[in-house]
């Protein structure tokens, strides 16, 4: 962690395919201003050509992830140490998913993200990292095998969702809460299919899930079983066990509903002929 309480540096500061160190690093994200009002009229010719490189951030992760297979991302803080507990529980993750067949996402940053690229590495797995432009150094960590660095929040967040049979959610502060709500609401909406949201570490989840089961559920402003959509568990092998019977369950789901057109069309074609 430096002096200020950001992430400590780390190998640079990318800004799309660019690499930046020092008084090179820029005081605005590309987020910033993308959303940014400002008062000016330069958006008038420079949102089109923004517009091209959001597109070209989009064929390029679809590219470079296309061929990664079934995975999971895990979710944590880029501020958690090497020495505490959280990293190992993380490595434990990382470890079991790529022994179970999944390649781990992260945001291939450092602390939870670093543990759990490293646990997948380690035993042998496909190691993938999303890095993000932020307005300080941290830069992909030095586990990650397969690295795509977005300027855009958005379009990182699209990779997450659409590579992923399942999210692990380990302990963070506001950019994990964002991924594990965005994700909530993808499934509550139907957006996605029902993957697994599991989080991991009773201790520091259980006060937000008596939140969300009393106040939220009894002023109804969820149902009263979308809070069902969370898992709460202490280990990585309690995590891992979810996921894999939960993917396994959305495939025979998945291939019953294949079995039964086909049959149909069957049935249709032999009564026509």
């Amino acid at each position: 962690m430096s002096d200020d309480g950001q992430p400590a540096p780390g190998h640079g500061y990318r800004k799309g395919p660019v690499l930046l160190r020092g008084q090179q690093i820029p005081t605005t994200t590309s987020d910033q201003r993308l959303l940014s009002g400002a008062g000016d009229t330069s958006w008038l010719s420079g949102d089109p050509w923004r517009v091209m490189r959001i597109q070209s951030e989009f064929v390029e992760g679809f590219g470079a992830l296309a061929d990664v297979g079934p995975a999971v991302s895990v979710f944590g803080s880029a501020r958690t140490k090497p020495d505490h507990g959280d990293y190992a529980l993380a490595e434990q993750v990382g470890g079991g998913l790529a022994r179970a067949g999944y390649a781990v996402i992260t945001g291939g940053g450092p602390g939870i993200m670093e543990a759990a690229n490293k646990g997948a590495k380690e035993a042998g797995g496909l190691s993938v990292g999303l890095g993000i432009e932020l307005p300080f150094e941290q830069g992909m960590n030095d586990y990650v095998d397969l690295g795509v660095n977005f300027r855009y929040f958005f379009a990182r967040k699209t990779m997450f969702v659409k590579y992923s049979q399942g999210f692990v959610v380990l302990p963070g502060g506001f950019g994990t809460f964002d991924e594990l709500f965005e994700a909530l609401t993808l499934v509550q909406t139907h957006k996605v299919m029902e993957f697994p949201i599991v989080l991991v570490g009773r201790d520091y989840w259980q006060g937000l899930l008596d939140w969300v089961t009393g106040a939220v559920v009894e002023r109804g402003l969820i149902g009263p079983t979308d809070h069902e959509l969370l898992r709460v568990v202490d280990t990585a092998q309690e995590a891992i066990e979810i996921v894999v019977a939960r993917d396994a369950e959305l495939r025979s789901a998945e291939q019953a509903a294949v079995d039964a057109t086909a049959r149909d069309q069957q049935a249709a074609q032999d009564a026509s002929s």
